[in-house]
């Protein structure tokens, strides 16, 4: 009787555990959760935490909602003047709406991924399209995504319940032949730049020159005129100091004029002048007693 008890004791506690174990469930942080009836949703978007189900016939699936990288393959595109480039590019995608994405891809990852990558494959392709060569070298790689970021997560919430957070461009490359001409019109370019600002800089050097040369002759003019001004007023300045000098003693002056005009006439050893020995110019140089030209040589 005890024994019987005991295990009908032992049953129910199993029974108990098991029922608990199928009826809770936990939902991570990290996760959101459908709650299906023989398959059908009867419960969306279930949040993290502790949640009660019936069991056997109902069961959740769970579903990550972090933000995932998809890394697609490098593919081939056709410029605007088809042009070809080769890009590689990735995919940061995360699950918004659980009971879509269930219903469209089982909760499988790699399913979606599979749907995925041909949308954005489309998407950079269209893009692409849409631009020459030019502006895709010229545009920055993050503006250059923003339309089909928006365009594709707008697709991807109705058909696939996830959001396409960022499409990021790794790498744009140009095939051979294409980046050679590529690099010959960029050398093109830089070259002509080079020359504007080359002009640019002479004609500014030319400016610059011909201000200095205008202002070099203004100043040479100034000191110019200012130092014959300077020198009209010291000749005048001395023509008064003589003429105030010869007033007082013209017959000194006169010898002091003889003598420097002697002192200048003889200074060379081969000086010679060819004068009437009774000329005035040698009138200090006869007797003293002499005066006017009235003496004897």
């Amino acid at each position: 009787m005890v024994n019987n008890r005991s295990l009908i004791i032992v049953g129910g506690l199993a029974a108990v555990a098991w029922l608990a174990s199928n009826s809770l469930y936990v939902v991570d942080e990290t996760q959101r959760a459908v709650k299906l009836r023989f398959g059908e949703v009867i419960e969306e978007n279930i949040p993290p935490g502790l949640h009660f189900k019936v069991p056997i016939t109902q069961t959740v699936r769970k579903f990550d909602t972090r933000v995932l990288t998809l890394d697609t393959d490098a593919s081939r595109y056709l410029t605007l003047e088809q042009k070809a480039v080769i890009v590689d590019s990735y995919v940061m995608w995360q699950v918004v709406n659980p009971t879509r994405y269930y219903e469209a891809t089982a909760g499988d990852e790699m399913m979606a991924a599979r749907l995925i990558q041909p949308r954005v494959d489309e998407s950079l392709r269209n893009e692409f399209g849409r631009l020459d060569l030019q502006q895709i070298i010229a545009e920055r790689r993050d503006d250059l995504m923003i339309r089909p970021t928006e365009e594709l997560d707008a697709l991807m919430r109705e058909e696939l319940g996830v959001s396409v957070r960022d499409i990021r461009v790794k790498r744009i490359d140009l095939p051979q032949d294409v980046s050679a001409a590529v690099f010959e019109r960029m050398r093109s370019e830089r070259e002509r730049e080079a020359r504007e600002w080359r002009a640019q800089g002479q004609e500014e050097a030319e400016r610059i020159r011909a201000n200095a040369d205008r202002r070099r002759h203004v100043l040479l003019a100034q000191a110019t005129e200012r130092a014959e001004t300077l020198r009209g007023e010291g000749d005048a300045e001395a023509a008064a100091i003589f003429s105030e000098a010869y007033g007082q003693d013209l017959e000194f002056f006169a010898f002091w004029r003889s003598l420097n005009a002697y002192r200048d006439s003889f200074d060379g050893e081969q000086d010679m002048l060819v004068l009437d020995p009774t000329s005035d110019f040698f009138r200090y140089l006869r007797s003293p007693a002499v005066q006017g030209g009235d003496g004897e040589d």
